[in-house]
């Protein structure tokens, strides 16, 4: 495996690749400044790499090794010398069933070869915990995330093979000699009562407790409450379907002020069960290094690469001390890897002792990839 990682920016536009990426097989691509969004972006990105699947997504954050950027674009060009990719996309409907989608999509590939996928979807039109479900039906690991846009909540984009598009949904499979292993930790803390999910429709929460809602959430955010729905990023819900479900966390999307509703990334049921969350940096950190352990891969491959999608929502609480994060997965994984990626609107990866994919919010996760020495 060869890679090769450079940016663009508004200044000086595209940093050279080196020569031999031009064979390169695939083109990852992350960025929340505008160019990326239009076309003459992707058409640059297919004069240098006339044969590679190019593939990427707007963000909340790129990420290039231990930084984090907003204003260019982080490409990493892979080339596999064992191993090979296949791309699949599509566009999503608003208000399609997202599980049918994703399920149709999956059976494209062979999963008998496949060794893992990793999937990049539009952030805003998708349910992810539909998504989901969808991505485990032929059995495969999956990893991957919701694309991002900064804070603003405006409109997210996905590059694959053509342009950057809304409502987008790409899947990436990788086969042949590869190995994957993944992480995924949250360290963010439960507070407050339990209380019960009393009226909601998918990821639309309606009351709570037999509440508005929105008067419930606003009234532990006090005063941060005239920054919705950005400031509820820090202050995500822990979510148990049932009494006896392992929680997951959900943020915050969107809020409608009429309808006192509160929107999320995933399902959130009726009937279910809700705590606030909050956190610290020390702990996000520390979640950070634990997803990284997870996903250290055992071979002595000279080079790997290192999916990162991290939410938003822990930028935002980190701070300047954001790529302290990304400090202690390089810590953890040594120098070997080259590490790539995005925060993110959803996270996508199985918890550790299931092998079924699951939506997150508020997660570091990790998905790391070489080529068999063997």
């Amino acid at each position: 495996m060869e890679i090769c990682q450079f940016r663009w920016t508004s200044e000086k536009g595209w940093e050279a690749p080196t020569p031999s990426a031009a064979n390169a097989n695939l083109v990852l691509a992350f960025s929340d400044a505008p160019y990326f969004r239009s076309p003459d972006c992707y058409h640059d990105l297919r004069k240098l790499f006339p044969t590679a699947h190019i593939v990427g997504c707007s963000s909340s954050g790129s990420i290039c090794n231990t930084t984090i950027s907003d204003a260019d674009i982080v490409v990493t060009a892979v080339t596999f010398n064992k191993g090979s990719v296949k791309l699949v996309s599509v566009g999503v409907t608003p208000g399609e069933d997202l599980e049918a989608l994703a399920t149709g999509v999956m059976k494209q590939f062979n999963a008998a070869e496949m060794r893992h996928a990793f999937v990049l979807s539009d952030g805003l039109s998708v349910n992810g915990s539909d998504l989901a479900r969808g991505l485990n039906s032929i059995g495969v690991s999956v990893t991957g995330g919701l694309a991002g846009d900064g804070a603003r909540f405006s409109s997210t984009w996905v590059m694959a093979d053509a342009p950057a598009a809304q409502n987008m949904l790409a899947i990436i499979g990788f086969f042949g000699d590869i190995n994957a292993k993944f992480g995924c930790v949250a360290g963010w803390h439960e507070f407050g009562a339990e209380r019960l999910v009393t009226r909601s429709r998918g990821n639309v929460v309606f009351e709570i407790d037999y509440k508005p809602a929105l008067t419930v959430y606003t009234k532990y955010l006090g005063e941060l409450a005239k920054d919705l729905p950005s400031s509820g990023l820090r202050f995500p819900l822990s979510v148990r379907p049932t009494e006896f479900d392992e929680p997951v966390i959900r943020t915050l999307l969107a809020v409608d002020i009429e309808a006192q509703s509160l929107t999320f990334a995933g399902d959130v049921p009726q009937g279910g069960f809700c705590r606030l969350m909050k956190t610290d940096v020390d702990s996000l950190i520390d979640g950070s290094g634990m997803a990284a352990e997870s996903a250290k891969l055992d071979g002595n491959a000279n080079s790997s690469l290192c999916l990162i999608v991290s939410c938003v929502g822990r930028r935002l609480v980190m701070g300047q001390l954001t790529e302290e994060e990304l400090d202690i997965v390089r810590e953890h994984l040594g120098p070997s890897p080259t590490i790539t990626g995005f925060y993110s609107y959803g996270e996508l990866a199985p918890f550790s002792n299931v092998v079924g994919c699951r939506l997150h919010n508020q997660t570091m996760t990790l998905t790391t990839i070489e080529e068999s020495t063997l």
